[in-house]
């Protein structure tokens, strides 16, 4: 009895001597009006969860945590969007890749959901074609949801489908396109949206764009896929590739630089 009695009291003052961490509590406006104020800086701080560091100036300024997915030396993240065949646009000797005028869409061999998605693309110098015909190509979020690339400089089309458009549904906020034959940037916010366990959609996509650094959609609400012809569609589905698009109209976008962080 008196054995029992000692390990009891050992493990009375083992759990007595254990450090407590206090829940975090995360403020609000729905629930701070509910608290009483704190009286001490102490009662405001916290310190979990502890963020994982990420160089922002890693090889060749991509972030240290980002999956490449072109450094201009292969195709090897890139298949066929049709049917998984090697990617076949073609490599050009500044690093970049260029479309192979209708060999189809290319798309990333991985699925994705919610990402961080850097881009750098350029239309050719020498101009061709007008309207949705000059140097016209397509950014696919989880191959659905359509960020417009599109050459126009002194080329008019409509606003909804102009360069950094959410295609057919929201209209850039600004066009900052640099001269045609220069290097654009697209950085990408993008959140996947969510589906209940009956394929009902509980939550919209959003997706926030810089264009060269300029703010072009700013959390936009995407409203389902980016259709051509008919209302946005909303069918369930979970992690998908990012696709690139061949327009088929001999458009010779490039493509370099192109890396993603994955946010879920």
């Amino acid at each position: 009895m008196k054995r029992v009695y000692v390990l009891l009291m050992g493990l009375l003052f083992l759990s007595c001597n254990q450090k407590q961490e206090t829940p975090l509590k995360i403020y609000t406006e729905n629930n701070i009006a509910d608290e009483v104020e704190p009286t001490t800086p102490e009662a405001t701080e916290f310190y979990k969860p502890v963020p994982p560091v990420v160089d922002p100036t890693g090889k060749n300024g991509i972030p240290s945590d980002a999956i490449v997915l072109f450094d201009g030396s292969n195709l090897d993240a890139w298949e066929d969007s049709k049917d998984g065949r090697p990617a076949e646009w073609l490599l050009n000797d500044d690093g970049s890749m260029i479309v192979k005028n209708k060999s189809g869409d290319i798309q990333t061999k991985q699925k994705f959901g919610s990402v961080q998605l850097h881009v750098e693309w350029k239309s050719p110098k020498d101009t061709q074609g007008k309207g949705q015909s000059r140097g016209n190509s397509g950014v696919f979020l989880q191959g659905l949801y359509e960020v417009q690339v599109l050459d126009n400089n002194d080329n008019d089309t409509y606003v909804n489908g102009q360069v950094g458009s959410i295609y057919k549904q929201s209209v850039p906020l600004a066009k900052a396109s640099v001269p045609s034959g220069d290097w654009n940037t697209y950085d990408i916010i993008y959140h996947a949206p969510e589906f209940s366990d009956v394929g009902e959609k509980t939550k919209s996509a959003t997706v926030t764009v810089l264009h060269n650094n300029v703010l072009i959609q700013d959390h936009f609400e995407i409203k389902g896929t980016t259709e051509y012809i008919g209302w946005p569609k909303n069918n369930p589905h979970g992690k998908a590739p990012i696709r690139l698009q061949d327009h088929g109209d001999n458009s010779r976008v490039s493509y370099r630089n192109i890396w993603v962080r994955a946010l879920d």
